[in-house]
């Protein structure tokens, strides 16, 4: 994990020392946008959740934490290129599987930072939707891409026939506080045939509520399989071509062990 002050914070974003202003206590959420440490709130608190913040050399988490004027405020920069680490995920089933986003109109569900998206771009893709029900997270970078199309407060599970502005020929998953049984049918009208559909399967959204540990952690294996393997099940139902699952070279943000399951959209001679 890398480490900057002056130029080359977190995401290209500078990190910067504030030694001594007028002394008066703020949101540190509020206190990084200001300073130009993140480009919104929104995405000030993802950063100090991710333990990505620190003031005075210690490590916050909590985004309403009241900090002084004068206080050393440091991003850390991270230890890839692009907008999130997510794409790091993404890259491990696009390499287990041989598949290309070259040329391919992508759609990125739950895009937040833009990990996914920034990979795809990268991989040559036409041109990728960038959908999330927040508001304010995607990295400017890509906001500002004229291959994406920024679709920010749209809830993927109440997407309609006309939703989106094209068909996709790849669409990747990466959703929270929600199964994907709930997210993946409504993008099946979005999808080309034989389109690549690349779920992030997050055994702690898609176990039952007693299933789940303090703090959100699945630490049962034997659940954490089950909740999986009825997962990737239930999406097969909805008659996509299961091609294989891989296990995510990270831990989710709290620890938990996800994989990446890859699928087919039926051919158009199959429908």
């Amino acid at each position: 994990m890398q480490r900057s002050r002056g130029a080359g914070g977190l995401d290209g974003l500078p990190a910067k020392r504030y030694d001594r202003d007028v002394v008066k206590k703020q949101r540190l959420d509020v206190m990084l946008t200001e300073r130009g440490l993140a480009p919104s709130r929104a995405r000030a608190q993802a950063l100090i959740l991710a333990g990505k913040v620190r003031v005075s050399a210690e490590v916050v988490s909590k985004a309403g934490t009241q900090v002084t004027a004068d206080s050393l405020i440091e991003v850390e920069a991270p230890d890839h290129p692009y907008a999130s680490r997510g794409a790091l995920k993404l890259a491990a089933a696009l390499d287990a599987f041989g598949i290309s986003p070259e040329d391919l109109d992508c759609l990125d569900v739950g895009a937040s930072t833009g990990g996914f998206t920034d990979l795809l771009l990268e991989r040559g893709a036409r041109r990728v939707i960038a959908l999330d029900v927040g508001r304010g997270q995607l990295d400017w970078r890509l906001r500002t891409d004229d291959r994406v199309v920024v679709m920010e407060g749209v809830n993927a599970r109440l997407l309609e026939e006309d939703s989106l502005p094209f068909v996709a020929d790849l669409a990747v998953v990466d959703v929270s506080f929600i199964s994907l049984r709930l997210v993946v049918p409504p993008l099946l009208t979005h999808l080309a045939p034989a389109a690549w559909l690349v779920c992030l399967v997050k055994p702690q959204f898609e176990a039952g509520r007693g299933q789940v540990g303090k703090g959100g952690i699945v630490r049962d294996e034997s659940t954490r399989r089950e909740a999986i393997d009825d997962t990737v099940r239930a999406l097969q139902n909805l008659d996509l071509e299961l091609v294989g699952i891989v296990p995510s070279p990270i831990r989710g943000q709290k620890g938990n062990l996800e994989e990446l399951a890859v699928f087919r959209t039926p051919t158009e001679d199959s429908k």
